[in-house]
């Protein structure tokens, strides 16, 4: 069982649009990491995500805004040979991706990164009431690397 390189954007974004999450990662002043799941919304090169006003997150995020964003398939248990243990792998497509969490201020980007974020969930529209959209962050990571691999699959001819 290999680990290939996927090159196409087609594919990549195919796997960012079918994840439920995405894990954010970000390390503090003292390089100690932290890793969040979260809820994302994705359109043309942007991630767009939301928490609260404040917390870990945002403390470290206000020191060093530069994070790691992964996207994993849900794995599947495949084997060459059911009889031999190293055989056994998890079949899966992942994208990880750098970027820089900026924090958008304007009432009507945040109803758009909101929009983006429901869209991955649902087909509905939404209206926000003006007091929630002022009391949610909104975090925008613009990828400036990505890099994609199919995992767990049998040896290409």
């Amino acid at each position: 069982m290999r680990t290939y390189s996927i090159e196409e954007n087609h594919r990549i974004e195919h796997v960012i649009t079918g994840c439920r999450l995405c894990y954010v990662g970000m390390a503090d002043e003292n390089g100690k990491p932290y890793v969040l799941p979260m809820n994302f919304g994705y359109e043309k090169g942007m991630v767009y995500l939301h928490s609260a006003q404040e917390g870990h997150s945002i403390s470290i995020l206000e020191k060093n805004p530069q994070v790691c964003l992964t996207f994993c398939t849900d794995p599947a248990l495949v084997w060459q040979d059911e009889e031999v243990a190293c055989s056994y792998r998890m079949r899966a497509e992942s994208v990880i991706c750098y970027g820089k969490v900026m924090f958008e201020e304007d009432l009507d980007e945040k109803v758009k990164a909101l929009n983006c974020i429901m869209r991955q969930y649902s087909d509905r529209e939404f209206s926000y009431s003006a007091p929630a959209v002022r009391n949610v962050k909104i975090w925008k990571v613009a990828l400036d690397e990505i890099s994609a691999r199919e995992l767990g699959v049998p040896k290409k001819m």
